[in-house]
């Protein structure tokens, strides 16, 4: 696979974080600065996910965006806003990283 795919699809997971993250910050829309931040890391992170899809299957490439974006969310809510997790949701988190390994290492359907 390309490096420009990955990072595509690295850029795209870490815009989609931080985007997640100002949505909390935005406070339902109320704060302009961080809801015009919030639209802009979104718009960044479909328009890498678009670089991503040209040598990436959708499916993968959104599974591991999705997976690795709930991961890291849910840590930054964690640490920055201070929100328990119990043992079922890292239970969870620990499969979905499970799952997107998993796929990397062994699914031969990572490329077109």
């Amino acid at each position: 696979m390309n490096p420009v795919t990955w990072a595509a699809l690295l850029g795209a997971i870490g815009f989609e974080v931080l985007g997640t993250t100002l949505l909390q910050q935005s406070q339902q829309f109320t704060k302009p600065w961080p809801t015009a931040g919030l639209a802009l890391c979104y718009g960044a992170a479909f328009y890498l996910l678009t670089i991503a899809l040209k040598q990436m299957p959708v499916g993968l490439a959104y599974a591991i965006w999705s997976g690795l974006g709930v991961v890291l969310i849910s840590l930054i809510g964690l640490f920055l806003f201070k929100q328990k997790l119990d043992v079922p949701a890292v239970v969870g988190l620990v499969m979905i990283v499970g799952g997107v390994v998993v796929i990397n290492v062994f699914s031969k359907s990572v490329t077109h």
